[in-house]
């Protein structure tokens, strides 16, 4: 008798319950050997007054099994509570997110019949950090956080999940003309990895032509690797035009845990009908069982789905070519699959799952070793908060304030230079960024601190800073427009 593996189960919201009651029959029905343990997640426990949407003991559960099925749930609307999805990544180290996106013509409707494309999407940085702030009446600010390791792991990992399922290019999506530093790290260590991969062609494309050519012209791509905010939108894109999103299912990776889930939501308004598709949920199942070494039985799975969308039975959200298939609710539709199975499919390629030499679901990725860069503060950004103020008076008056080592070298607002110079036509809101740098060598943290003391003292708020640096001579911070 096989070993059987430990799971967490949750069954979650809205249309939730009848998802998963609907995928873990198939599964059963397949032969699956898991040990499942369900915890409760979403709605309820959120307004019991737990802000993540889980309970304390139910992390008992994923840390024991370390491997979670999940329904979709329900975040309550209104300030103060966290996305469970996010928490979740971010506390079991779950930094890569997979969405396969494939057509299933002739059967499903789409005007991408040769559509074949697998995103990963990093999943623990970026704006998904949460770190935002209200810095004025009029400003309110998200910090974006890219850092040079958690570029090298989901970069790593897109090429070794390439490379372990025949895929023949990994395309890189960023926004680096615009966010040089941030987006720019991502592109930088994209094509040093690329060079480590010669077997595996590799190209770029900024974010809103990439994405416009993905929406157009799928079949031009394979593997596509991206940031996190990038990522969650060109996946659902990405899966509704491959047919449905209700037809997608994800996986997210970590060194030791992992999660599976559909993409869509709990669409509480269809509840309790009947009426939902389990498809989303069924799909992430068999990426689940990869995952976790049943290759047979996710073999067996995925062929009785396909079959099941060849004799033309599907839930009534699916759009068929030539509106010959039978639609069918949650319960049937899953009676559906268990009655194909052993069966293949005829017209779509039949899947036969084997055990990969180093599974890229099993990559731990080792950061390279970087050298040391020396590093020199040079000057400050000085933040301020200041309504109804002219920017050269402004910028006369805090030019009285600088020093023979720090002196005023420009003032911004929303990005833009103002003074010197600067455009009448500007609008300006009540953030400013005034920044002293030295012209030619590093000052010392305590000359800024006098900075600071004179501004505050001179009756400004002062309501961030951000200190300017140099590494190996190189400035680590931007300019102006």
């Amino acid at each position: 008798m096989s070993t059987r593996t430990p799971i967490t189960v949750a069954y979650g919201d809205g249309i939730g319950p009848e998802i998963m009651e609907a995928t873990l029959r198939i599964l059963n029905a397949a032969g699956a050997q898991l040990d499942i343990e369900t915890i409760e997640i979403g709605e309820k426990v959120y307004l019991r007054g737990i802000k993540d949407g889980i309970e304390p003991k139910a992390w008992d559960s994923l840390l024991r099994t370390r491997v979670f099925l999940k329904a979709p749930i329900t975040t309550p609307q209104g300030g103060g509570y966290k996305s469970l999805n996010v928490t979740t990544r971010k506390a079991l180290g779950l930094y890569a997110n997979v969405r396969p996106c494939i057509s299933y013509a002739p059967y499903i409707a789409t005007a991408h019949p040769k559509m074949d494309v697998v995103i990963v999407r990093e999943n623990e940085e970026d704006l998904y950090a949460g770190i935002e702030h209200r810095q004025t009446q009029e400003v309110y600010q998200c910090l974006k956080l890219i850092t040079r390791p958690g570029c090298e792991r989901i970069i790593r990992y897109a090429f070794e999940y390439a490379r372990e399922n025949n895929r023949k290019r990994v395309s890189l999506f960023v926004k680096d003309n615009i966010m040089k530093m941030t987006d720019g790290i991502m592109h930088k260590v994209f094509d040093e990895i690329a060079r480590q991969y010669p077997d595996i062609e590799n190209d770029h494309y900024i974010i809103d032509i990439g994405a416009a050519r993905l929406a157009d012209t799928p079949e031009m791509f394979d593997v596509i690797v991206t940031l996190n905010l990038y990522g969650d939108i060109i996946s659902d894109i990405a899966a509704q035009i491959a047919g449905s999103v209700g037809l997608a299912g994800t996986s997210n990776i970590g060194n030791s845990c992992s999660m599976f889930e559909a993409i869509h939501g709990s669409a509480p308004t269809i509840a309790g009908q009947d009426i939902a598709n389990p498809s989303g949920l069924i799909l992430a199942s068999v990426m689940m069982l990869v995952h976790i070494g049943q290759h047979d039985i996710a073999s067996l799975v995925h062929n009785a789905w396909l079959k099941t969308i060849e004799d033309g039975v599907h839930t009534a959200d699916i759009k068929d070519t030539h509106n010959f298939g039978k639609k069918v609710g949650t319960h049937e539709f899953a009676n559906s699959v268990i009655d194909r199975l052993g069966q293949k499919p005829l017209v779509f390629a039949e899947m036969n799952y084997k055990p990969a030499e180093a599974p890229a679901s099993s990559y731990v990725p080792v950061a390279s070793i970087q050298v040391e860069q020396f590093k020199e503060l040079m000057g400050v950004d000085v933040f301020i908060d200041l309504a109804k103020v002219r920017p050269q008076s402004l910028g006369d008056s805090l030019k009285e304030l600088e020093s023979k080592d720090l002196p005023l070298t420009f003032i911004s607002n929303r990005g833009i230079k103002v003074y010197p110079g600067g455009l009448a036509e500007t609008v300006c809101s009540d953030h400013w960024r005034v920044r002293f740098l030295s012209p030619d060598k590093s000052v010392s943290h305590h000359e800024i601190l006098k900075l600071l003391q004179r501004i505050v003292d001179s009756g400004y708020d002062v309501i961030k800073t951000e200190n300017l640096y140099h590494f190996d001579g190189q400035p680590g911070f931007s300019g102006s427009h």
